[in-house]
């Protein structure tokens, strides 16, 4: 009896507190994901150029800044956190324990096993899942479109609010919309193309109302900032037509998708990429004459120095993992239109977050509100419009 009801637990539609808790476990994770990844980037703490001063003239007195200063030792904490490399490893890193989740699910069904007919046909999806290989080395290619995706959006991320980074993200829409009609020969109907027309008019007022609260001297690195995050968007677009191509007709499970691009990107992180960067010129101090376009080291150094960037980091690595297996039951025992409207959720809570940091006295921390905050407003409220519209949960009869 215990072995048929947990299999029926499993297989079948999830309670209302069931679903009611990954619902809030896709909202919460997905809006500390955000907030924590922009607060790593407000983080100051002392690298380890900064650290081996202090340690070499005050000989040997440690890491602690009392210590440092009272021994005649400089230390600096003005340098800000500056590692989207690093971050994006944090990502594929979360991601690769969706394979640990789908694994000990595999195991527990095997444990499973039932002759009562009655439950056979629970066991289907279950019985396809099982048999599929979880080695796909065809997921290296959105693998890629993960990594530039991801690194592009945590590089605007330095330049932007968290609340615009998080609007900007919605565009996503309008690329997976166009790119499906290209490549998937999907047709679109007219309400859909009118929503993508107002998606582009709700992201043309975020991004002027960013451009137009920020200073005069930062102006252009606003605007970088929204063009890449903008280009980050039409990558992750094709990554999404790829996933849609494999998940539907390879069948492939999505925990798998999830997993293997997690492995995937951790291994080119670590042996390729993260070794690249660092021989790369950059700003970035570094070993190298000519500095650095990302030190990992460095990165290392100041998050074992700071217990409250390490614990940043840590939240937005676990979220990845919680927000992928939310979305993913959501998306299964729900829609897919429930989970553009959490999304649309997440970034009122990650503004008003935003605000509240802004204004609890944390320096350096969160986003104030500005004279142009109420075009922003306006921005994300065409945007959640614009994405309701396409979804189809708002409907207008001549549109139809």
């Amino acid at each position: 009896f215990f072995k048929s009801w947990l299999l029926v637990s499993w297989t079948a539609m999830p309670s209302r507190w069931t679903t009611v808790a990954l619902v809030v476990g896709m909202l919460i994770s997905g809006s500390i994901n955000t907030i924590s990844k922009s607060a790593q980037n407000s983080s100051k703490q002392p690298g380890m150029y900064e650290i081996y001063s202090c340690s070499k003239d005050t000989a040997g007195a440690g890491f602690n800044q009392t210590t440092c200063e009272s021994a005649g030792g400089t230390w600096s904490d003005n340098r800000k956190f500056n590692a989207p490399w690093s971050q994006t490893l944090f990502m594929f890193i979360g991601e690769s324990f969706a394979l640990a989740i789908f694994l000990i699910q595999r195991k527990i069904d095997r444990a499973k096993e039932v002759d009562d007919d009655e439950l056979q046909p629970l066991r289907a999806d279950i019985q396809s899942e099982r048999n599929v290989r979880v080695f796909q080395p065809i997921l290296l290619i959105p693998t890629l479109c993960d990594l530039t995706g991801t690194t592009l959006s945590g590089i605007g991320l330095l330049y932007i609010a968290a609340s615009v980074w998080q609007m900007l993200r919605g565009s996503i829409i309008l690329f997976t919309g166009t790119f499906s009609v290209i490549f998937l020969k999907r047709r679109l109907k007219l309400f859909q193309w009118v929503a993508m027309l107002v998606i582009v008019g709700g992201l043309a007022l975020v991004g002027l109302a960013s451009v137009l609260g920020g200073s005069s001297s930062n102006s252009d690195k606003t605007a970088l900032g929204i063009v890449l995050v903008l280009s980050a968007q039409v990558v992750s677009a094709i990554q999404m037509v790829l996933e849609e191509t494999y998940l539907k007709d390879r069948k492939l499970p999505a925990l798998i998708v999830t997993g293997m691009e997690g492995v995937f990107g951790t291994v080119l992180m670590l042996l390729l990429v993260m070794p690249l960067v660092y021989v790369i010129p950059g700003d970035q101090r570094s070993s190298m004459d000519h500095g650095s376009q990302e030190n990992s080291i460095d990165a290392a150094v100041m998050i074992g120095q700071n217990w409250r960037l390490a614990l940043l980091c840590g939240f937005y690595t676990v979220s990845i993992t919680i927000y992928n297996f939310c979305g993913q039951s959501v998306t299964k025992y729900l829609s897919a239109v429930h989970r553009t409207l959490i999304d649309a959720s997440r970034t009122i809570i990650v503004w008003v977050t935003e605000l509240v940091m802004s204004y609890a006295g944390l320096d350096g921390f969160g986003e104030p509100w500005t004279k142009y905050s109420f075009m922003q407003l306006g921005g994300f409220a065409l945007l959640v419009f614009g994405t309701l519209l396409y979804n189809g949960v708002i409907r207008i009869r001549c549109l139809e």
